[in-house]
This record gives C-alpha cells, structure tokens and sequence, in this order.
C-alpha cells in the first residue's frame, strides 16, 4: 500500500464483535481467561491492550518497520531505549537536539555510568572521530531541534554498522510522511508522537520502531517491566490523527515553504533555518533523504537583543506562544528559555543556539494569515 492508504487503513480491521469500523476503546485493565494460561492473547492492559496493538502495528506500517511500541511519552520512549544500555556504555549523540533528551542524558542516565558525548553531527566525519570501541548507540535527530540540522542517515547506518552499535533516530520533525530511516539503514526510529503524528495537540505519547525481532522483544520487554505505556483513549486518538495525517503534512510543508522564503528576505531576520532552502548547508542531504521538508522553521533576528525576540513572540496573533510542536493550529516558541532551558546558556551558544532564535512550528492555517501575523510582529521592532 501506499502512504496515504497505510494512514488510514493500516493496523485496523473492523470490530469482529460488531463490524465496528474504528478501532473501538478497550477500557479495561485486565481480561478473563478460561483457564490459567488460556487466554485471547490479553492478560493484563499494561502488556497489551487491543487499542494499543492496533496503534503499534499502523505506527510500524507508515514506518515500513516490523514491530511497533508505544510509551506514555517521548521521553518514556528515549528512556526504554537508553535501558538496553549497562554502565560503561558510551553513547554518541548530536551536539543539537531536544533540551528532554540531552537533560535525560546528562542528569540522570550519565549517574548510572553511561558516558555522551555530542557532536555536530551534519558531517559524518565527527560522528566516526568519536566512536569508541564502548560506543553502543548512535543518537541523532533529523532535522534537529532546534537549529534544522540535516544529518546524512545512510552515512550514518554505515558507520554503526562497522562499529557495531545501534543507530537510532528522532523522527518527530520529518514524520513517516517525509522520512524513513529504517529504509536509510538505522536500527531505531523514535517520534514524539505528541507532535505531528497526533497532530491536534490532544495527546501526549511517544512511539518506537524496529525490524530486528531481538531487538524488538527487549524493548517490549522493558516496556512492560517499567510500565510506561499510554491508555487506550490517547491510542484511540492517535488512530484517528494517522488517517489524516499525509493531508496535514501535505499542508505543513506547503505551508513551512511559504514562510521560510518570506522569512529569508526580511530585513529583520538574520538566519533562517528550513532545510528546503537552497543555501542550507546539509539541502543536498536533505534533498537526497526526504519527500519534503516540513514546517519546522528557525530564525534569528539581526542584533543580539532578547528584548527583541521577546516582543516579537509576545506580539503574534495568530502564531500562538506554547510549548510543543505539529499540531494543526500555528505555534512559536524561544528554545533558550522554553524547550531548550536545561541546557547551559554557554553550550546553547556554542552550537549556534542564540537568545534571539525563534522556533515556529508553521499550522495549516491559510499562509498569508501567518506571514501577516509575523509582518506585523516584526514591524514592531521599528
């Protein structure tokens, strides 16, 4: 099947009990058995619950994968796959990524000896200046967040292969929709699926998805053991999310195009980051591994003032200041004192994270709505 088919239709069958054609609610924490051990394949809701499986198997679908998992969030799903890992482990990861993960990282799984390291990872040849014969796990986002990064994934795929480590990849800002790093070669792919997979800021949850079956049987198994799974209401509402989501993404990245090019010839914006840009410095890489770029969009503003920024993401009317991302409806955001706070304000700047960056997760609202709403916002500015 084809993408579009696969978000609608994959995963699901009609109800067997009353030809339901929506996968209904299973509301239930534990399932009778005829005898011990005889059973429909349900014991107990926090190992499987037929709303969830319904969810894993789309989730592996759009993915092209084999098995599918579901946590309560995205940092559940980071934190299962960091427990595969034993002290002395290392762990290899961009220097540019979500202030959850790198604080998941650096304040609690470093305690319990697992070393990082982080490196700029749009030149693969960091990447293999850092592995060590330790190195257990390659962790990448593409795009990164917040600063668009592209980073070569098959490039990627070839070094954990030689090194024998896994690589996992954030997919959140590229979507199945856009992006498909187990056809790149990585072992892994994580989402948050909080964002565009839900994509009506209603849910929060997070997903990953394997090939190898080994693979896939420990992280089922520590999904059970920590029991960080989501109820089968929010798995109920990411079903109904999927089947739209090749139409949201289609407008998202229309969308994303449309103010990106606007945002690059303002004479009050610095740098815009949106990969789809020719003079991107990683485009051809993008080019090469995406369908599209999204509506994930970047910018920073001429001077070093954060008085500026502040006015111009208290100033937007339409774009909405909030936390989270890939919901249908426009928001921004200030990484350096929301998303990206626990990391140090001297690392934030190191890797180009400045104070007056602003992050835009671009809705599907019609465009010359958004690029008003910024125009005036920035004409505040003077």
């Amino acid at each position: 099947m084809r993408f579009a088919t696969k978000a609608i239709h994959a995963g699901v069958e009609p109800d067997p009990a009353t030809g339901a054609i929506m996968t209904p609610i299973y509301q239930t924490s534990t399932y009778v058995q005829k005898a011990p051990g005889d059973h429909k394949g349900y014991e107990y809701s926090r190992t499987h619950n037929p709303t969830r499986t319904a969810l894993q198997k789309a989730l592996a679908a759009l993915e092209n994968g084999k098995h599918g998992l579901c946590f309560a969030t995205g940092m559940a799903s980071i934190d299962t796959l960091v427990k595969l890992l034993k002290p002395g482990d290392e762990v290899v990861s961009t220097d540019d990524l979500y202030g959850g993960t790198y604080r998941l990282f650096t304040k609690v799984y470093a305690g319990f000896g697992i070393k990082f390291t982080f490196v700029d990872m749009s030149d693969p040849r960091n990447v293999e200046a850092a592995l060590t014969p330790n190195t257990r796990l390659i962790w990448a986002e593409t795009p990164t967040n917040p600063l668009l990064k592209i980073i070569d994934i098959a490039a990627l795929a070839a070094l954990a292969k030689k090194h024998g480590c896994w690589l996992g990849v954030d997919n959140t800002f590229a979507t199945p929709y856009f992006q498909n790093p187990l056809d790149l070669g990585a072992d892994i792919v994580m989402h948050s699926v909080t964002k565009y997979l839900a994509g009506h800021s209603d849910v929060v949850m997070g997903a990953l998805v394997v090939n190898d079956d080994a693979l896939a049987e420990r992280l089922a198994f520590l999904q059970n053991s920590s029991g960080a799974t989501p109820g089968p209401q929010d798995c109920f509402l990411v079903l109904r999310g999927l089947k739209t989501l090749h139409l949201r993404m289609q407008r998202h990245g229309e969308n994303g195009a449309a103010v990106a090019t606007w945002l690059a010839k303002h004479p009050k914006v610095d740098r815009v980051f949106w990969p789809g840009l020719p003079g991107h410095v990683n485009h051809a890489v993008a080019a090469r591994q995406m369908r599209g770029f999204g509506g994930m969009i970047s910018f920073t503003l001429k001077g070093d003032r954060m008085a500026d920024a502040t006015r111009v993401l208290s100033g937007c009317k339409v774009f909405a200041l909030a936390e989270s991302l890939g919901g249908v409806e426009s928001l921004l955001g200030h990484p350096a004192s929301m998303t990206h706070a626990s990391i140090p304000r001297e690392e934030r700047l190191r890797i180009g994270l400045a104070d007056t960056l602003i992050r835009l997760s671009v809705g599907v609202e019609d465009v010359q709505d958004l690029i008003d709403d910024l125009d005036q916002a920035l004409a505040s500015l003077g």
